[in-house]
């Protein structure tokens, strides 16, 4: 499990089961995701684990006991570590060793308690090592800095021991490997864009992908706010504002809290889409980019509702006309190489609070996409929820006596609406699950102006009109205060300055 859910669920998991037995059901687990078909490589590329530096094969590893062996020999390796040493083996280990070492993707080695045994051993393992040596050094404190520093100097062998990695849970690896990644020059900015598009990298084509959505969601806010309903929508209507008035006193203010609460959405997925870009695209950051790729691949099809509504808007068409070629050259190449400063030292206080925060982030993202899921599939089908029609007080049947494209002009907005939701949610899970580093502030940033967005424009509009049913409210009161908390347990590890601490930050 990553440190997410290791640190935050540890002491739940051990007052259930018992510390040892929690353990090693843990490292079970692991075993098992890691013994699927392809399961080493969906670990690796869902929690984005760095290669292992190249100076550094055979060289960082980890330290177990025979009693878990085979286990920690097929989870450790995708953790990070280049090879895993089991011992002490004496003479009753051998068979318990070679079951652990056969079928092993990784160098393992034996530390035996004698001659004899490794004699014994010698052709099932990948080495066996007799006694102590200088050149090898066990870790006992889980220090990054420590664990950097002893890999500098090309003769040492660094192990990870058991209290170590209990200690600092298994993202350990990955944390060491990034640290000692080199320091680079900063990122380029927006004075090195030329006024040639074609020269323009692909972070620039980012920018104004979420910038054009941001000036999209203003504009549809605009409009909602305005004249509510343009030519186009009067035509397909067969009526205007007066007409939706004499069929249905609250109908009006039904269209624009689902509008309002629309454009709401596209500003939050706009500011996300800008953080990526600018915070991590132009970095360098390969994941972001792969998080941008993702969203936008939920998000732009759902153009495509109308096939099954009967409704084209022709705003929303041209939006996705201007913004899609646009978010395509943002995502067609990989970034170029990763841009690095230097980390200045974290408080492990700090960081245990920011993986509450990181737990909160990516579970609100994943029930985002639930919510947009299940608002698509009312908007195709139903598209009324009984809140919805309590509100209105009346029914289905009789809005489309009332006008036959009352229905599918409503349920394109709905429909849209979740689509665009799912890819909201998608990116906030992703920037939580690949993000959540030191000092990236603009990732505290990005969320932040998305929450406000999202969170405000829904509830305004849904207490500016009277729909204020507890129920229909719910989701948004529970996404908003995790989202609240998780950003306020996180921020002083986002905002932590890479030339120490910020003296408005709390640490204790």
């Amino acid at each position: 499990m990553p440190d997410w859910t290791y640190h935050p669920l540890r002491p739940l998991a051990n007052a259930v089961l018992g510390e040892r037995r929690a353990q090693r059901a843990a490292l079970r687990f692991l075993a098992m995701l890691n013994a699927l078909p392809g399961g080493s490589a969906t670990i690796r590329r869902v929690f984005d684990h760095p290669e292992l530096p190249a100076d550094w094969a055979g060289r960082f590893g980890a330290a177990v006991p025979v009693s878990v062996a085979r286990n920690a020999i097929r989870v450790l390796p995708v953790q990070g570590a280049g090879f895993v040493e089991v011992g002490p083996v004496g003479p009753d280990d051998l068979a318990t060793v070679r079951a652990a070492a056969s079928g092993r993707r990784c160098r393992v080695l034996a530390r035996v308690t004698d001659a004899e045994v490794g004699a014994e051993l010698i052709a099932d393992v990948d080495g066996v090592i007799v006694g102590e040596s200088e050149d090898r050094r066990y870790l006992t404190d889980p220090s990054i800095a420590d664990a950097v520093a002893a890999l500098a100097d090309p003769a040492m062998t660094v192990l990870a021991t058991p209290t170590v990695l209990i200690a600092a849970g298994p993202g350990w690896f990955q944390r060491v490997i990034e640290a000692a990644a080199p320091v680079t020059p900063p990122g380029p900015t927006l004075r090195d864009i030329t006024l040639d598009p074609r020269r323009w990298p692909a972070w620039f084509w980012g920018v104004l992908v979420g910038v054009g959505m941001m000036v999209a969601g203003l504009g549809a806010a605009a409009i909602t706010l305005g004249p509510v309903l343009l030519w186009y929508d009067r035509d397909y209507l067969g009526t205007d504002l007066a007409g939706l008035h004499r069929i249905n006193h609250h109908l009006v203010h039904f269209l624009q809290h689902d509008r309002i609460t629309m454009a709401g959405n596209m500003i939050a997925l706009g500011a996300l889409y800008t953080g990526l870009a600018w915070g991590g695209i132009r970095l360098g950051r390969v994941w972001a980019r792969n998080a941008l790729l993702l969203s936008g691949l939920v998000g732009f099809p759902t153009l495509f509702y109308f096939l099954g509504i009967g409704f084209v808007e022709p705003l929303h068409t041209a939006v996705t006309v201007v913004l899609f070629p646009m978010f395509l050259l943002a995502v067609w190449r990989t970034p170029g190489p990763a841009r690095r400063r230097a980390p200045a030292d974290c408080p492990e206080p700090v960081r245990r609070r920011a993986l509450i925060g990181q737990l909160l982030m990516i579970r609100t993202g994943a029930g985002v996409m639930v919510g947009g899921i299940v608002i698509s599939v009312v908007g195709l089908t139903v598209v009324f929820v009984p809140t919805d029609l309590s509100f209105l007080r009346t029914d289905a049947a009789a809005l489309r006596a009332a006008n036959a494209h009352l229905l599918p002009f409503i349920a394109h907005d709905r429909a849209g609406f979740g689509g665009a939701l799912v890819a909201t949610g998608l990116a906030i899970l992703l920037i939580g699950l690949w993000g959540w580093r030191q000092g990236e502030a603009w990732v505290w940033w990005a969320l932040l102006a998305a929450t406000i967005a999202g969170s405000a424009s829904a509830l305004t509009v849904h207490f500016l009109i009277h729909y204020t049913a507890f129920i229909h409210l719910l989701p948004v009161y529970f996404g908003t205060a995790l989202l609240a908390l998780g950003l306020f347990l996180a921020r002083p590890f986002l905002l932590w300055s890479r030339d120490g601490v910020d003296e408005r930050l709390p640490v204790d």
